[in-house]
């Protein structure tokens, strides 16, 4: 399991040492939640606050893109350690664009659903990703409860992969804690997305070793 601590739920004032934090407790990526105010009904940050850890640190960048006409900000976040830029099905509006800039860049491609969306809606693009990111809450707000029903498009997707030679990645995101976290890696799940479970507590480095140990 890739544990992915999301840096929505950092101490901005002082983040890089919060990075160091879970860096030193053995994360394997940092998650990047951008909002536009516009797919989502919040605003979060930009590319210079992901660009400020630049080299800073080991870890590699998930981008997560919750926002409208993707296209036309993807190359802000392409840097050396992007390694995932992700962008949602329902903004995509059938066009592939977004997807081919993802791969032109040689940065791995990510599509996420939102949980009201039906997995039909994704399915005529799942050959061009290399992760396929499943929403457990509704984005744009942190510290939602997990949604259970979602893990059917958890469990959809790792059939889907087994029966069809797949080797896209499944993360998830929302709501993860130490009570459910291992409940999604088992029905299929390889990345989670963990934020104030992580970053909220009194001891960052143990909270994302006890993730890891799991």
């Amino acid at each position: 399991m890739k544990l992915a601590p999301s840096i929505l739920s950092a101490d901005f004032s002082d983040l890089l040492t919060d990075v160091k934090r879970i860096e030193e407790g053995g994360a394997d990526i940092i998650h990047v939640d951008v909002m536009d105010g516009h797919f989502v009904p919040n605003i979060s940050f930009g590319a210079v606050v992901m660009k400020s850890l630049n080299g800073k640190t080991k870890l590699t960048y998930d981008v997560h893109l919750m926002i409208e006409n993707p296209e036309k900000y993807i190359k802000d976040f392409v840097t050396d350690q992007t390694e995932y830029i992700t962008v949602h099905t329902e903004v995509l509006n059938g066009s592939t664009e977004a997807l081919e800039m993802i791969r032109n860049y040689g940065i791995k491609v990510g599509l996420s659903i939102n949980p009201e969306t039906d997995i039909k809606e994704l399915m005529p693009y799942i050959d061009l990703c290399d992760l396929i990111l499943v929403m457990s809450v509704h984005p744009g707000f942190g510290g939602q409860k997990f949604i259970p029903e979602v893990m059917e498009k958890v469990t959809f997707l790792d059939n889907y992969r087994k029966e069809n030679g797949k080797n896209f990645e499944i993360e998830i995101d929302g709501g993860i804690n130490m009570d459910n976290v291992k409940y999604v890696c088992d029905m299929g799940c390889d990345m989670v997305v963990a934020g104030s479970a992580v970053f909220g507590k009194p001891d960052i480095v143990e909270a994302t070793k006890a993730f890891k140990n799991i």
